[in-house]
């Protein structure tokens, strides 16, 4: 019986056979690694940089408050942008603020960057001069800003509850606000024809300062009578836009406050205003009205 053996490769065949299979392996990888490339490429996304795509807004508040442009920001849907132009006081609180030639000034840097709205963040000169002036102050603004319009949270708010139907407010104030700005809230609002339930200093008065969620949602609760139809929280110093949900839900009406109401008026006139998420009815149940807006 004759013995049988098994041939073994050619002579180089080892090695043919190494550089087909090396060549067949590393073409496999650079495909893979090419292919992510290209589906990356289709499917990038850019995270929000805080460009005004939809609106670019601008924001006049005095130089020692930083509330009013954080709490626009906290609100401010994406697309939306804010830009502040502080405001030297001339002289205590009141009219001043919203005296020349510093408001000028502020108005000018403003208007640079071509903003949809210049919204003013401060009540109190809103307050002291009485409706009728302070639609004239507006009106003189508007004219310095070219024709850009200039929203006031007074004659916002006044836009907002009349278009709700409502009459009858309760005003909540801060607590470092004087007897005098306190009570020239009231007269205002009586004014401007709204029947005023109940308008509230917090206590205990204090200087300017933060204000915990929690203590504003509790006195507005404890301060807003069962025949108030809304509520209007002055003082755009005063954190408030936080506690706007929760107290909605646990007054079942709606709740403005001075902040709050200048984004709306501002996004609704550009028919916006359904962006804004969790800070209050108003920006999904109303549009603007233009009878309410002199400055258009």
């Amino acid at each position: 019986m004759s013995r049988q053996f098994l041939k073994g490769p050619a002579p180089g065949e080892d090695a043919r056979r190494r550089r087909e299979f090396l060549s067949s392996a590393l073409g496999t990888a650079a495909a893979s690694l090419a292919a992510p490339t290209q589906t990356h490429a289709q499917s990038v996304s850019w995270q929000p940089d805080g460009a005004g795509t939809i609106a670019r807004f601008g924001l006049l508040t005095p130089d020692f408050d930083a509330t009013p442009e954080s709490e626009l920001w906290a609100m401010a849907p994406r697309g939306v942008s804010i830009h502040t132009s502080r405001v030297h006081r001339n002289g205590g609180p009141g009219s001043s603020i919203v005296e020349a030639p510093n408001i000028d000034e502020a108005v000018d840097r403003l208007a640079e960057v071509r903003p949809n709205a210049i919204l003013l963040g401060y009540t109190t000169s809103s307050y002291a001069l009485g409706a009728d002036a302070d639609r004239v102050v507006q009106a003189r603004l508007q004219e310095r800003a070219k024709g850009i319009r200039i929203i006031f949270p007074c004659t916002a708010a006044t836009a907002c509850l009349r278009q709700l139907g409502v009459r009858r407010i309760a005003l909540i104030h801060p607590p470092w606000w004087t007897d005098t700005a306190n009570e020239q809230g009231r007269t205002y609002w009586q004014a401007a024809g709204f029947d005023v339930r109940e308008c509230h200093r917090m206590q205990p008065n204090r200087l300017f300062s933060e204000v915990a969620p929690r203590e504003v949602f509790d006195v507005v609760v404890a301060h807003t009578p069962k025949a108030a139809q809304a509520v209007f929280i002055g003082g755009n110093g005063m954190r408030a836009v936080g506690t706007i949900e929760a107290l909605e839900k646990k007054l079942g009406r709606p709740v403005l406050t001075a902040n709050q109401i200048i984004l709306w008026q501002a996004l609704a006139a550009m028919g916006e205003a359904r962006r804004v998420v969790r800070y209050g009815r108003i920006f999904h149940a109303l549009r603007v009205s233009t009878s309410y807006m002199p400055n258009q």
